[in-house]
């Protein structure tokens, strides 16, 4: 069974794309989900900065910071996909799952 994804990008562009049912078990869901909070909370504290006035430079500074958080958990998320579903995709002879995947990793890196 196969279920439809839309995504919408920075651009504006949608993007539509269907996935095969199979089972993500993640080992670091928890880790990601608190990772993922951490960074919520910490651009919400950059979101008062700004709304405060406070120096530019300070803000950039704590901006980069969750941008560098954002890229670790994306990193981790990536490799867990990596060790499960990518191995089970090779095994089965899933050529969508890795062109998906494949996809993915030139969004995450531009």
């Amino acid at each position: 069974m196969e279920h439809k994804h839309t995504h919408i990008l920075e651009d504006g562009t949608v993007v539509e794309h269907t996935h095969s049912n199979h089972a993500h078990t993640h080992q670091n869901t928890k880790a990601v989900l608190n990772r993922l909070s951490k960074a919520i909370g910490h651009l919400e504290k950059v979101k008062r900065m700004v709304e405060q006035g406070e120096d530019c430079s300070e803000v950039l500074i704590q901006l980069s910071a969750v941008r560098s958080a954002i890229n670790n958990t994306g990193k981790i998320i990536l490799k867990d996909h990596i060790e499960h579903c990518l191995v089970e995709a090779v095994e089965t002879g899933d050529r969508e799952t890795i062109e998906e995947l494949s996809k993915a990793i030139d969004r995450f890196v531009k």
